[in-house]
C-alpha cells in the first residue's frame, strides 16, 4: 500500500500536458517561519489563502504542494463546476438544506468566474450546462430520483429521450437523459493555473515541495519537507485524501484513484458524425458510471473506473476505457487515447467532509469525494473565515460530517465488496 503523504502518479495529468509547461517555480530548501502554512495548492488550499490575506492581511502566508500547480490532482479532473449540488432526494427537509447549500455553492462559482476573467490563461471556462443520462433500469431510476429534486426546487431542465441524445451528443447507447443549464465546464489544469496566478505577492507558493511530516512543537506546528521545513502558527491542511497521512482523518478516510483518458484532436469528418453539440459533459447516474466530455478542439475524454488506495497500471485501465468510448461512440475510430491519466479522490464512507478545526492552530478540509472545484473552494474560504474567528456557514449541518470507517483489512475488503455489488447492478451504465 502507498504510504507516501502525498500523490505519486504514473503519468502526467492528460490535461496539462496540453498546455505549455509551468516556469518560475519555486521550491522550498530552507527554514521558513510563517504565520500561517497550507499544505496543497489546489482548490481549498488556494482559496483559504486568499481568504487568510485579506482577512489579515499582516500575516505571512506560505503554501507548499507536493507537484507544480496543474500537475497535480487539482488539474486531474474531469472540469465540470457545478453550480447546484447533485441531489437525489426531494423531501421538503432535504430541499431546504439543499437550497441553502446551492446558494453558497453559487456565489463562489461567481468568484472563480471573476478570478478567470483576471487571468491571461485561457482556461476555456463555460456555461455549457451538463447532461445525465442512463443506459438501464438503476441509471433510469437514479434519473428520475433526480428530475424530482431539479422539478421540486424549482430549477430549470430538459428531458431527453434515445433520439433527442443521439442527434445532441452522437451516442445511442443512452435511453434517457437530462440537460441542466446549471454548470460550467473548464480545462481544469489551465483553471487551477489561473487561480494560483491570482494569488497575491505576499503569500509565497513553494512547488514540488510535498509536506513529509506534521508535528505539534510548542504552541507551533512543524511541517517538514524534503528540502527544508516550516515552522507555522496556524496551518490548512487541504491536501484531501492524504491528510491521513499526515495525522487527521485516518479512521474516516480513503483514498481512491480514478481514471480518465483523452484523445487526440479527431478528424472534422468524425467530428460531424458526434452530434450538434461542440462542446458538452455528462454525467453518469451511477456512482461507477463513466464521465465524458467532448472538448471545444475536438477531442473525446472519458473518466471511468476506481482503484482502491493505489494506482492501477494505466496500460491496463487504458483498453478498459477505450472499450467504454467505443461502446457509447461506435463510429470513433480513435484506436488509442493521447493521454491516460489516474487522480487521486478523498472518500468518505457517508459523504460527509472532515472540515474544521481538529487540533488546536490546525485546520482541516478533506474527503471531497469527487465533488471539489467548487465545493473544495467554498470550504477553502469558510475554513479561513473560521480560522479567524468569522461568522461561517453550518458546514456539518449542511454537508454533513463524515463517518467512521472500520480499520484495515476490514476496510478494504469492504470497499471490494461493495464495490464489486455495485459495478454488477450498475453494469449498464459502466
Amino acid at each position: 500500500m502507498n504510504k507516501l503523504s502525498y500523490p505519486l502518479y504514473q503519468h502526467r495529468s492528460g490535461w496539462n500536458a496540453l498546455l505549455p509547461p509551468r516556469t518560475n517555480t519555486q521550491l522550498l530548501s530552507t527554514e521558513l517561519n510563517v504565520d500561517v502554512a497550507v499544505i496543497g495548492a489546489g482548490y481549498t488550499g488556494i482559496a483559504a489563502a486568499k481568504r487568510w490575506q485579506e482577512l489579515a492581511p499582516d500575516d505571512a502566508i506560505a503554501i507548499i504542494d507536493a507537484s507544480v500547480v496543474g500537475e497535480g490532482t487539482p488539474g486531474r479532473n474531469s472540469g465540470f463546476l457545478l453550480e447546484i449540488a447533485l441531489a437525489n432526494d426531494a423531501r421538503p427537509e432535504h430541499m431546504q438544506r439543499m437550497m441553502k447549500c446551492n446558494a453558497l455553492i453559487g456565489a463562489t462559482l461567481e468568484k472563480i468566474v471573476a478570478a478567470v476573467d483576471k487571468s491571461d490563461i485561457d482556461c476555456a471556462l463555460r456555461r455549457t450546462g451538463t447532461y445525465r443520462a442512463a443506459a438501464g433500469r438503476l441509471g433510469r431510476k437514479a434519473l428520475e430520483q433526480y428530475r424530482s429534486f431539479l422539478h421540486g426546487a424549482g430549477l430549470p431542465y430538459e428531458r431527453l429521450d434515445r433520439a433527442a441524445l443521439l442527434q445532441r451528443l452522437g451516442t445511442g447507447f443512452y435511453q434517457e437523459g437530462l440537460y441542466s443549464p446549471h454548470c460550467y465546464l473548464a480545462q481544469p489544469a489551465a483553471l487551477i493555473r489561473a487561480l494560483a496566478q491570482q494569488l497575491p505577492p505576499s503569500i509565497r507558493l513553494y512547488e514540488n515541495t510535498p509536506a513529509t511530516a506534521l508535528t505539534r512543537t510548542g504552541n507551533r506546528w512543524l511541517i517538514e519537507t524534503p528540502d527544508g521545513a516550516i515552522s507555522a502558527r496556524k496551518v490548512v491542511l487541504a491536501n484531501n485524501g492524504f491528510s491521513k497521512m499526515l495525522g487527521v482523518g485516518k479512521s474516516q478516510l480513503v483514498t481512491i484513484y480514478t481514471y480518465a483518458a483523452i484523445t487526440p484532436v479527431l478528424e472534422q469528418g468524425m467530428l460531424e458524425s458526434l452530434g450538434s453539440e461542440k462542446n458538452w459533459g455528462l454525467l453518469p447516474t451511477h456512482r461507477l458510471g463513466s464521465t465524458l466530455r467532448r472538448t471545444e478542439d475536438g477531442r473525446m475524454m472519458i473518466r471511468s473506473r476506481y482503484g482502491y488506495e493505489t494506482e492501477t497500471s494505466n496500460g491496463l485501465v487504458a483498453k478498459e476505457l477505450m472499450r467504454g468510448l467505443q461502446q457509447r461512440f461506435p463510429q470513433l475510430n480513435a484506436s488509442e487515447f493521447e493521454h491516460v491519466w489516474g487522480g487521486a479522490i478523498g472518500f468518505t464512507f457517508n459523504g460527509g467532509p472532515i472540515w474544521g478545526e481538529v487540533k488546536p492552530g490546525l485546520f482541516v478540509s478533506a474527503g471531497c469525494n469527487g465533488g471539489g472545484v467548487v465545493k473544495g473552494t467554498l470550504f477553502g474560504e469558510l475554513l479561513a473565515d473560521l480560522a479567524n474567528r468569522r461568522k461561517v456557514a453550518d458546514v456539518a449541518g449542511l454537508f454533513g460530517r463524515a463517518s467512521w470507517m472500520p480499520p484495515e483489512p476490514f476496510r478494504a475488503l469492504g470497499f471490494q465488496l461493495i464495490s464489486a455489488v455495485e459495478r454488477y447492478r450498475g453494469r449498464a451504465e459502466a
